[in-house]
């Protein structure tokens, strides 16, 4: 009888302190409910989750400003900038040094004077250690700025909306293919490679030819009728006698355009003909530049005259800069070189460089041939006959992007690994770092060790005994040397 009334008076405690538990929660839930406001009391599981949302946006930032690794900057971004801290293009790059001109600044002491302003910049070590090309065009974070001496250094680089690699330019628009006419004489195949070099950085291109006073009207008539069967319509023009260059400004007007073409065709001419326009730059406009003393954004190119001996040009342009136009807009003057690489061009590529061929394509049903991996060499089904004008130079250039890519995969072989990899690091900040070749920082075995030390006794073991074949073979020598005497 006394062991029931236990158990009972065990089951009623146990299910009174349940009912008090149930009921201290839901007040306490009730009294939490009631400190929220009413949106967050109709749906409070949307209610944590913006506040969840606002302190890992509030947290990101922290990781961004404080993290050792270089985060990656969309053109988008609006970085947060200290006093000594400012964002800026750059201008000009030559040796280990970078121009850069001055967007905007965390500097409050002097208004907007520091917007224009030029600052020579040096490359930070980690960016160099990823292997983070700064090129001209790109837009750039400087920290440890200087603003009396005009110094800083580049501490990242955001990303960029396009890339050529010759020249090395960045978050280009447009290029201008420059040729003259005479002096040197313009050659098709040498404009061919500059415009194949052209197509394939899928920016738009416009094709002029300088110097045209030095030809007579049929001349000019002829390779405009040329150019024009290739698929383009080139641009006339003379720096002596100003013809062409209204047509040029309108082409060149608020873009960054780079000047690309052989030594000697008057690239730099051109860009101080453009530039020498009345038109004066106020502060209020975007290409604005501060006119500061010493500044290489308002010198002129130099310019130099056309070798007598080999009539080609002379290599007067050293470094690529970015100019400002006074019709709005900015001008890369390039170095000249007479060989575009064409390293982005790839045999079943090159067809597609020429316009001719992509029209012949289009205009064909279907409009693709048999094959996918069609050359144009005469294959069964191909659309591309082999009548067109500039079907030798295809021929050409096709041997010579064959050999050099049988080259890479004999070298390189068919695996390619960028040098920089991107992770998501703390808070799902982007970051980059640099990848690690396995093979050069691996350790080397034990077992491997001990072989290479035994391989060099070995030898060492061959070196004597063929030492001891010599001894006895001038022994013997000397001894018939005697015999002999």
């Amino acid at each position: 009888m006394s062991i029931s009334l236990i158990s009972l008076f065990r089951s009623q405690i146990e299910y009174s302190l349940t009912n008090n538990v149930n009921h201290i929660i839901r007040l306490s839930s009730t009294s939490t409910l009631n400190l929220l406001p009413i949106t967050a009391r109709q749906n409070p599981n949307d209610y944590r989750r913006t506040q969840l949302n606002k302190n890992l946006l509030r947290a990101r930032e922290t990781v961004k400003e404080l993290s050792s690794l270089s985060p990656v900057l969309t053109p988008e971004d609006h970085p947060k900038l200290s006093q000594n801290q400012a964002v800026g293009m750059v201008a000009a790059a030559q040796a280990n040094f970078m121009r850069v001109v001055v967007e905007s600044s965390g500097f409050v002491g002097r208004g907007n004077n520091e917007v224009g302003v030029e600052l020579l910049c040096v490359v930070k070590a980690v960016l160099k250690k990823i292997k983070r090309r700064v090129l001209v065009g790109d837009k750039v974070l400087v920290g440890s700025v200087d603003w009396v001496d005009g110094r800083g250094m580049i501490e990242n680089v955001f990303e960029r909306s396009s890339e050529i690699t010759d020249p090395s330019v960045a978050n280009v628009d447009h290029l201008l293919v420059l040729f003259s006419m005479e002096q040197p004489k313009l050659e098709a195949f040498a404009l061919t490679r500059f415009l194949i070099e052209a197509e394939s950085t899928k920016i738009p291109v416009t094709l002029a030819l300088n110097k045209c006073e030095l030809v007579d009207e049929q001349t000019r008539l002829l390779w405009k009728s040329k150019l024009r069967s290739w698929g383009y319509e080139p641009i006339f023009c003379s720096v002596d006698t100003k013809h062409g260059l209204k047509t040029l400004e309108f082409v060149l007007r608020e873009q960054t355009t780079v000047l690309m073409g052989p030594s000697g065709v008057g690239k730099s001419s051109l860009i101080n003909a453009l530039r020498s326009n009345s038109h004066v730059l106020s502060r209020d406009d975007d290409n604005w530049i501060a006119r500061t003393e010493g500044g290489k954004w308002s010198e002129y190119q130099r310019v130099g005259e056309v070798s007598v001996k080999s009539g080609r040009g002379k290599h007067t342009t050293r470094h690529v800069s970015l100019l400002p136009l006074s019709s709005g807009g900015y001008l890369a003057d390039t170095p000249g070189f007479n060989q575009p690489s064409l390293m982005k061009v790839t045999k079943r590529s090159l067809a597609q460089m020429f316009p001719e061929v992509r029209k012949m394509l289009s205009a064909g049903e279907p409009k693709m041939c048999s094959f996918n991996d069609c050359l144009h060499l005469g294959e069964p089904g191909c659309l591309v006959p082999s009548d067109w004008e500039r079907y030798a130079y295809y021929l050409q250039l096709l041997d010579e992007i064959k050999i050099r890519e049988e080259f890479q995969l004999r070298t390189f072989g068919t695996k390619k690994e960028s040098d920089m990899r991107f992770k998501v690091g703390n808070m799902g900040v982007k970051q980059a770092e640099p990848r690690l070749e396995l093979k050069k920082h691996r350790r080397t075995s034990r077992k491997r060790i001990n072989q290479s030390f035994l391989d060099d006794l070995d030898d060492d073991d061959n070196l004597s005994d063929a030492e001891e074949e010599v001894a006895m073979v001038e022994a013997d020598v000397s001894a018939v040397g005697h015999d002999n005497q």
